[in-house]
């Protein structure tokens, strides 16, 4: 159950954070590997990008890859935050005294999020070419041609075989370490010292609320280079064998950004990842913690 509730969660916070998705990844393509001041900006900020997609490609782009977000939610976040809630559970979180340990639970976050991210790889992948995919006056990256998620993981298949649907599944493994133990870190940290003060009363939805508050702010900080990286990594045009003709891996991915757009390109789509990340950081933890809640009150 710990796992299903966990993938639920997830689900239903993508439903309301997809369109971000969908205008962060197109921000962090915009100029790829060029330096500023040298390419068209299609999207000024996040705003002027969502009425830009809407008015050229239609409303219904603004939920672009909505089918493999949904799924990789279910995959990654049910595997994620199900085998934490286990850890959890299971008092491998907390010190000899009783509280809470910052260390063993960022690397339980950390653990749980390499499983989730790296079995579905395969569909984030499918996901970035879908959401990159645009009409050719606002088109940014690669594009792809793929016409829904089933004939795009076919054709990669077919192609590339099973290395080809996990191309970019290694150089995509330190963003998750690093968004996950950072997340579920400050999340439980924060959740324990609140619940220690006594600010909100106890097994209060609020404290749930305030602490993925706390913790959205910390991951868009943290994870922010590694997202560009790694949306770049799975969406550069590949060879017939299906290798990347951009970048060789997440290093080099992140030395060529900060050496042809600045540091300032490693922080591209900062603004859509903020308000894409911080309400799904804040839904979906708040959505785990209260189904959690909900379960464990009417099976005991």
């Amino acid at each position: 159950m710990d796992f299903l509730m966990s993938g639920l969660a997830a689900c239903g916070a993508c439903v309301f954070t997809n369109p971000l998705e969908v205008v962060k990844t197109r921000m962090q393509l915009q100029g790829e590997l060029q330096a500023p001041g040298t390419y068209q900006r299609h999207y000024r900020n996040v705003f002027h990008a969502f009425f830009t997609i809407g008015k050229v490609d239609g409303l219904a782009a603004l939920q672009k890859g909505l089918a493999p977000a949904l799924l990789y939610q279910f995959l990654m976040n049910g595997i994620r935050l199900g085998t934490y809630g286990l850890a959890e559970a299971g008092g491998y979180l907390h010190t000899s005294e009783g509280n809470l340990s910052p260390s063993r639970s960022a690397v339980a976050g950390a653990l749980a999020g390499v499983m989730g991210a790296y079995l579905g790889s395969p569909i984030y992948m499918v996901k970035t070419h879908l959401q990159a995919q645009a009409a050719s006056e606002i088109a940014v990256g690669h594009q792809y041609k793929h016409q829904g998620m089933f004939q795009a993981l076919t054709e990669i298949g077919q192609k590339h075989g099973l290395m080809g649907l996990w191309r970019g599944a290694l150089g995509g493994l330190p963003r998750v370490v690093i968004g996950s133990s950072t997340q579920l870190c400050t999340f439980s940290s924060t959740k324990d010292l609140l619940t220690q003060w006594e600010i909100f009363p106890p097994k209060s939805w609020k404290v749930a609320l305030a602490s993925a508050m706390v913790s959205g702010i910390a991951v868009v900080l943290a994870m922010t280079p590694f997202d560009v990286a790694c949306t770049r990594l799975y969406n550069q045009p590949t060879d017939a064998h299906g290798k990347g003709l951009m970048y060789r891996g997440i290093m080099d991915a992140l030395l060529q950004t900060a050496r042809t757009e600045g540091i300032w390109g490693m922080y591209k789509g900062l603004g859509a990842s903020y308000f894409r990340l911080g309400p799904h950081t804040i839904l979906s933890l708040f959505f785990w913690d209260q189904l959690r809640i909900l379960y464990y009150t009417y099976t005991k």
